[in-house]
Order: C-alpha cells, then structure tokens, then sequence
C-alpha cells in the first residue's frame, strides 16, 4: 500500500449512548486510520432514548473540532453509508465470543455485496462486558453507571432517565 494513502474507516452503531467502550474503540481506531466516521445508524427495530439529532450532538460534542473523527447519521445500509462517506473499511468492535458470531456473519456479508473489508478491534478488558441497553437498563433502576459514559454523557443520561422512568 502507498504510504501516501489516505484510510478512512466508518464505525457504524446507534450509540444509544456511546460508551466509554465506544470510546475505546475509536480512539484506537485512530491509531491505525487517518480518519474514523462514527456513524450513527438510525434502526426502527430500537427503542432508542435519544433521538438521532440528539445522539449526533452529544457525539459531535465529545470529539470537537477533531479533525480525524467526523460524526455522521444514517438511515440506509451501512455498506452504502461506507461507500457514500468514501471509507476503505468498516471498524467493529468486540467483546465477546457472541459478538464475534454475529460480526463474522455481517463482515462476510458486507464483503459479499459491497467488497468492503471489516476491521475488528477487541474492546478493552474494562469495558467487555457493557453495552449501550445493559447501561440503560442498569440506569433506569438506579445503578451506578457514571465510569462506563463519558461524563458529558453521564449527566445527560441520568436527566434522560428520569424524564422517562
């Protein structure tokens, strides 16, 4: 590969909110690519307490003016995402064996109809066990959450649950 060769890596999920685990992920991701998208996926399915507008803002916030992560929504595929933003690869995190199942079978796929590459990185240890719906759901019965989001996120999560539960 050139060494002049700019790489541009989309981090697709609804991030309903980002974790610190999220975090991890991109910010090791940059460490490899020159630019990571976090792109954030709108997914019907979800019942997301955030909105899409509101989810890209607090992300948007996190990351500022940093010019190696842009933040993006998107309703459509994410391999037509990738594709629309100029990516080379998708990154993924892991954080278990579960994961890896179902990630396998979404790289395979996403290879098969788009020829584009899926790049794993394992979580860290400390954020292995965590996910956006097991924080909601450990914060919605008042559970201590504040060291698995960000701080900016923490305040508005809690404010958020507590509107609603």
């Amino acid at each position: 590969m050139p060494d002049n060769k700019f790489v541009r890596a989309l981090f697709p999920g609804s991030f309903d909110p980002i974790t610190n685990g999220h975090l991890d992920v991109i910010q090791r991701g940059k460490k490899m690519f020159d630019q990571v998208i976090v792109a954030i996926g709108d997914n019907v399915q979800k019942d997301c307490l955030f909105t899409g507008q509101e989810r890209l803002e607090m992300i948007q916030e996190q990351f500022g003016d940093d010019p190696e992560i842009k933040v993006v929504r998107f309703t459509n595929l994410t391999v037509e995402c990738a594709k629309e933003h100029d990516c080379q690869v998708i990154l993924r995190g892991l954080r278990n064996l579960t994961d890896v199942q179902y990630e396998f079978q979404l790289a395979m796929t996403n290879r098969a109809i788009a020829a584009i590459e899926t790049v794993f990185i394992m979580t860290s240890e400390e954020f292995g066990f965590t996910s956006s719906t097991l924080i909601r759901e450990v914060g919605r019965y008042g559970g201590d959450i504040s060291r698995l989001v960000p701080d900016k996120i923490y305040k508005l999560l809690t404010e958020r649950l507590n509107e609603k539960y």
